[in-house]
């Protein structure tokens, strides 16, 4: 099975492993931001990442916090936890490579609605975007968290701005997962993903995937 995206009315991206190679960032960053606490949490953590990817940074450190750091404050250690990894992880977001098929992708189809739909934070990922001349790509919107990525899909079908043929471009598990639940097509990129048995998962759920976005040019 092959993807056209000329023929969708709304075409969807994650951020991280599809539109910026930040994956290895990332994971480092919850690795760091969580050692100062514990070092086997910080493992723990890492590896829980690397298995749940697309899910908030929010709900990755309640993970942390009740199964290994329960003894601590949950409210001021969240706080903590969070400042650690947005620190870590700023410098990465703002230098990592930007997917080169983008402009040309682009291209093919303008009139539909693109949008990210994404487990980052939605402020900081605003940010980046403007500093990084990529929010033109998406003018219906940079969504993230708090929110999940369940959430956004459903609110955004409500008010209209994802309608039509729909598409969303991801790399996990969980973009695979949400997608379906609301009713979206789903592409699956491999290229930057951290799933290691990717294609083995693609093929197990019949999902359709590509190596690298260039194979849609």
């Amino acid at each position: 099975m092959t993807i056209d995206i000329t023929q969708y009315d709304t075409i969807a991206f994650d951020c991280d492993g599809v539109i910026l190679d930040s994956n290895k960032v990332k994971t480092q960053a919850f690795y760091n931001a969580t050692v100062e606490f514990n070092e086997p949490a910080a493992h723990a953590l890492k590896q829980y990442h690397i298995e749940n990817g697309g899910i908030s940074r929010f709900k990755k450190f309640e993970w942390v916090i009740k199964n290994y750091l329960s003894h601590l404050d949950k409210e001021s250690t969240l706080d903590k936890l969070l400042k650690n990894y947005a620190n870590e992880v700023s410098h990465g977001l703002r230098t990592c490579k930007i997917n080169p098929a983008l402009s040309d992708l682009k291209k093919l189809n303008e009139s539909a609605n693109w949008l990210v739909v994404s487990g980052g934070a939605e402020s900081e990922l605003r940010e980046i975007f403007a500093e990084r001349d990529l929010e033109k790509f998406f003018p219906n919107g940079i969504f993230g968290s708090p929110d999940s990525k369940d959430e956004i899909f459903a609110r955004e079908i409500a008010n209209g701005n994802i309608s039509g043929k729909s598409l969303f471009i991801g790399d996990s598990k969980y973009d695979f997962f949400s997608s379906k639940e609301a009713g979206l097509d789903f592409l699956f990129v491999g290229a930057w993903t951290e799933v290691e048995d990717w294609r083995n998962f693609c093929l197990s759920q019949s999902a359709t995937y590509i190596d690298s976005l260039n194979a849609l040019i």
